[in-house]
């Protein structure tokens, strides 16, 4: 069967907590036994670590431009078919981005429970429910939560001002031991921090006192939603068979979408994974990708360990292929400026320099076509590049033609392909081996 209570979380504005709720209510139904399905609309790192942390169970994106809607269709069909309730977490505002958090609700029939900041309203709650509901047509509705209420007081009037009484969800309290807490680039990831559980429990234990948390599978049966599948598209070629790929993932590089290693392994690859923190060789492989994350945290610790860039250096004299997105290329450089504008050298493997900022440089969908096709993703970084280097190839949004001082720069020098876009690889398999093929004229 495709059918499976589902409900997506989402909120007027980022910032309201539907994170916490999202991984509060994955534990509370995990812990009592239940098998649960957590996604996440839209390209994000962080808040899916959260997520499986709390499900016991890999997170995996679901965006409508980014994906397809056939792939997603296929992941939620496919949760269907194994668990007791799937949470899908949206993205910033409900009705914020295009597509939106409401065009993936409308589209595969997913009821909406909206969380809200309560914290400095009172009757003004039930407005913003209210319009929430109302704002797009045949918009699927389960109900509203209010999140970080002073009191028991503050609760009756938030309550009081809904109109359905049966849409009202609950209260959850301020309580600082349930605080998830944040970096420059969103959520701290979960395995850095020792008391990251303790942070779930307390904000499932929460929200167990709420109608939401007090719901019973059978309760959860009138959100059910009917996941129908079209046929499933042909599987990958195994293009990468035989080949290994290194996998740089530690705290310094920690924005791996699950989907990604599932497509490299879809593709034959055989994946390896290494610390650039801690290990003091590349594994023996074939080609290797280091993906975002924040070197800029680590930058001295990463450039301390010459022995690992030495390994590295000899992959990349010995004509073998890298892919740098993000943080994995801003390691590549000769050297990090921090905001406060000190400056730390790096691996020294690409000329340049990286300066951190204290604001977004850049954030939104975009495409990078290829020889081989065109693949999807985002971008998101507060640093900016001074290189030398002349892009060979630069990405673009989804719904502009493409300039040429827009997008982000595709570098390349040697075997190395270096660029600031995150790629969501199921997009198009054949320009991911493109990606994990040594250029034909590699300098």
């Amino acid at each position: 069967m495709n059918t499976c209570p589902a409900i997506l979380i989402a909120a007027p504005a980022s910032g309201q907590g539907k994170t916490t709720v999202v991984s509060a209510l994955a534990r509370l139904h995990s812990r009592q036994g239940r098998t649960v399905r957590v996604f996440k609309c839209g390209p994000d790192f962080l808040d899916p670590v959260w997520h499986a942390l709390a499900s016991g169970a890999p997170v995996y994106q679901v965006d409508l431009w980014m994906n397809g809607e056939a792939d997603v269709r296929e992941r939620l069909a496919a949760a269907a078919r194994e668990a007791d309730l799937i949470l899908v977490e949206g993205v910033m505002g409900l009705f914020d981005g295009n597509p939106s958090a409401a065009d993936l609700a409308r589209r595969f029939g997913l009821p909406v429970l909206a969380v809200i900041d309560a914290g400095s309203m009172a009757g003004t709650f039930g407005a913003l429910a209210f319009g929430l509901q109302h704002y797009q047509p045949d918009l699927p509705w389960a109900g509203v939560l209010a999140n970080r209420v002073a009191s028991e007081r503050h609760a009756l009037m938030l309550k009081d001002s809904v109109r359905a009484p049966e849409q009202w969800l609950g209260a959850v309290m301020r309580n600082p031991a349930m605080v998830l807490p944040e970096r420059h680039l969103g959520l701290t990831v979960a395995s850095e921090l020792s008391d990251a559980m303790e942070r779930l429990d307390a904000a499932a234990d929460a929200l167990a006192s709420t109608p939401l948390g007090q719901m019973s599978l059978q309760d959860l049966q009138r959100w059910q939603v009917n996941f129908s599948t079209e046929p499933a598209a042909s599987p990958a070629q195994p293009l990468l068979q035989g080949q290994t790929i290194a996998v740089a993932r530690d705290a310094a590089f920690c924005f791996i979408y699950a989907a990604n290693l599932d497509a490299l392994r879809a593709l034959g690859a055989e994946l390896v994974f290494f610390s650039p923190l801690a290990d003091v060789a590349v594994p023996a492989c074939d080609a290797l990708w280091l993906p975002g994350g924040y070197p800029e945290l680590h930058a001295d610790k990463l450039a301390a360990n010459t022995a690992l860039r030495d390994s590295l250096a000899a992959h990349i004299a010995a004509g073998k292929p890298v892919w740098a997105e993000c943080g994995g290329m801003m390691a590549l450089f000769d050297t990090l400026v921090s905001a406060e504008g000190a400056s730390q050298p790096l691996w020294g493997l690409l000329p340049g320099t990286v300066r951190m900022q204290k604001r977004l440089a850049a954030l939104g969908p975009q495409q990078l076509s290829l020889a081989a096709g065109t693949l999807r993703g985002h971008t998101f970084h507060y640093s900016t590049t001074e290189t030398a280097l002349q892009p060979v190839a630069r990405t673009a949004r989804p719904d502009t033609d493409p300039l040429p001082d827009a997008g982000e720069a595709l570098w390349q020098q040697g075997s190395v392909r270096a660029s600031y876009f995150h790629a969501w690889f199921p997009s198009c398999p054949d320009a991911v081996v493109e990606l994990f093929t040594a250029p034909q004229r590699a300098a």
